[in-house]
Formats: structure tokens, sequence, C-alpha cells
């Protein structure tokens, strides 16, 4: 990457920084190009340069904030944390990035609705099913996953697992949630019948 396009990719990260900041907090009609160009410290036509439109602008920022969210998958996936401990902070991190995503949907144009969550799709079948693939693997590497369990069943069990979170996941009850993680994760490694009964062996 030679001169100009780190600069280039350092103004960017910069607008989807801002971006994101000010589409979180009055939703995507209440901002502007202008007010986002004069936070971000560059000039509107830079943004229109980059990003043709607003509403590509707010793709484009969307993806890339869970770029950086599945970056922080990894880090966790390839840290020294056991592979219990890795499972419960990925879940709540999940947990946490879809109910920002859910808000941030609600500030979305209707208009792009549909092609937003087209996008999505496609993002998750892409990157983050290779990610879960990744933890699939380590799991049956280290013991804690069953050989024999198809990486289809392994998705329908962890989605179930991760949305039954997600409902509990409120304001109100979060440090609760947290709180009984470890009783989630033997649920989710044992079943009611522990560890004696299916040993992963």
């Amino acid at each position: 990457m030679n001169g100009y396009e780190r600069r280039k990719q350092k103004k960017m990260e910069q607008i989807f920084s801002v971006s994101f900041k000010l589409f979180s907090k009055y939703g995507f009609q209440k901002v502007s190009v202008n007010e986002i160009a004069q936070e971000a410290r560059v000039s509107p036509a830079t943004i229109y340069n980059y990003f043709g439109t607003k509403e590509q602008l707010y793709g484009d920022m969307l993806i890339y904030w869970m770029d950086n969210q599945l970056e922080q998958y990894e880090q966790i996936l390839e840290s020294s944390l056991s592979f219990p401990e890795k499972t419960k902070e990925i879940m709540l991190l999940e947990v946490k990035n879809l109910k920002i995503i859910s808000d941030e949907f609600m500030k979305a144009p209707s208009a792009e609705q549909v092609g937003l969550e087209r996008m999505m799709e496609q993002y998750s079948e892409e990157k983050v099913m290779r990610f879960f693939m990744k933890f699939v693997a380590l799991g049956k590497q280290e013991g804690y996953i069953h050989l024999e369990q198809t990486d289809e069943m392994m998705v329908m069990y962890f989605t179930m697992y991760k949305n039954e979170l997600g409902r509990h996941w409120t304001a109100s009850n979060e440090e609760g949630t947290t709180i009984n993680m470890d009783q989630w994760l033997k649920l989710f490694f044992y079943g009611l019948g522990g560890s004696a009964a299916y040993p992963c062996q």
C-alpha cells in the first residue's frame, strides 16, 4: 500500500467511525453528508467520491463495522483462553453485536431494508460461516465437540443458544445474563445429562 492508498484508507476509516456514531445517535434520515464530512474533517466531495451516495456509505459502514467485530472473534479464538471460555466470550460479544445491528436496521431507510438484509445474509454465508467452521474444528480438536456432529447441526445448535441469549440480553438483565453464563455453557456443552452422559470421545 503506497502513501496515497494509506491516506485514503485512513480517511475512509475516519468517515466510517463518524458515520456509525452519528447514524446510531440520530438515525439515517437526520444525518447529512455535510455533517459527517465536517466531523470527519473531510470535504463532502470526498465522501461522494468514495461512496457515491449516503445509502452506499451506510452499507459500507456496516460491513466495515462487522469486519472489525469479526476480527475480535478471531482474536478470541486465537487467544490462550480455554475453549469454553472462548465460547463464552464469543457468545456474549455476538449477542451484543446482534442488538446493535438490530437497532441500526431500525434506523435504516425503508427503501434500503431489502438490500441491507441481502447484504447481511451474504456476509453471514461467507465470512461468518468461515469463522464458525474454524470454531467448530477447534472444538472437535480439543475434545469439546463430538467428532460425528455435522457442521449443519452445529450451526443450528449455536444459533439456537445465541438467539435465546439475545432474547434475554436487555438493559435490565444484561448483568444477570453474564453471571449465568457458566450455566449456559454447561447446557451448551453437556446438555441436561451432564458431561458423564455425553463424553466427547
